[in-house]
């Protein structure tokens, strides 16, 4: 069941994803931008070929390559290590369903639609699959540091350390 419902959690956020860039392809790029909240946020089509601020611009072999590996590593520490801990699982689902939702685009097209554009700050173009990502490691980091808190190794050095 465990399994089952990771991955049903990833499917579903990959299809978000999917759903929401074909939408972007259909109805954002004939125009370009629109408003979303007013001098704040906007939606705005772009095509990536590259990763978070356009590095590796053109490489799409070397990010394919890399997200692959990335995505089976993590998928194997989430069905191999995250039974008992329910923040690390869903962050890994996060991971993953935002890392694939991008490998699939980067496999069918060599690029990757963005469509999320804050205007109140400087900042690269973006989509769903990639707040996946980075939230889902935002509470990855976050699960380990809870995890280290809460060990019997970390409690015991921090009494030897208190002596």
């Amino acid at each position: 069941m465990f399994v089952f419902l990771n991955l049903i959690a990833i499917a579903a956020l990959v299809g978000i994803d999917q759903a929401i860039k074909l939408w972007a392809v259909q109805n954002l790029q004939p125009v370009g931008s629109m408003p979303l909240i007013p001098h704040v946020v906007e939606l705005h089509f772009t095509y990536n070929e590259g990763m978070a601020f356009s590095l590796l611009w053109g490489r799409q072999e070397i990010l394919i390559a890399a997200t692959s590996i990335g995505m089976l590593l993590i998928a194997w520490w989430l069905f191999t290590h995250c039974r008992n801990d329910q923040l690390q699982r869903w962050a890994l689902v996060l991971v993953l369903g935002g890392g694939i939702g991008n490998l699939i685009d980067r496999i069918a097209a060599g690029r990757v639609v963005d469509y999320i554009n804050l205007l109140f700050m400087n900042f690269a173009v973006f989509n769903f699959a990639d707040i996946c990502v980075c939230v889902g490691m935002g509470l990855w980091v976050l699960s380990v540091i809870l995890e280290e808190r809460r060990s019997p190794e970390s409690k015991a050095g921090k009494a030897e350390g208190d002596k």
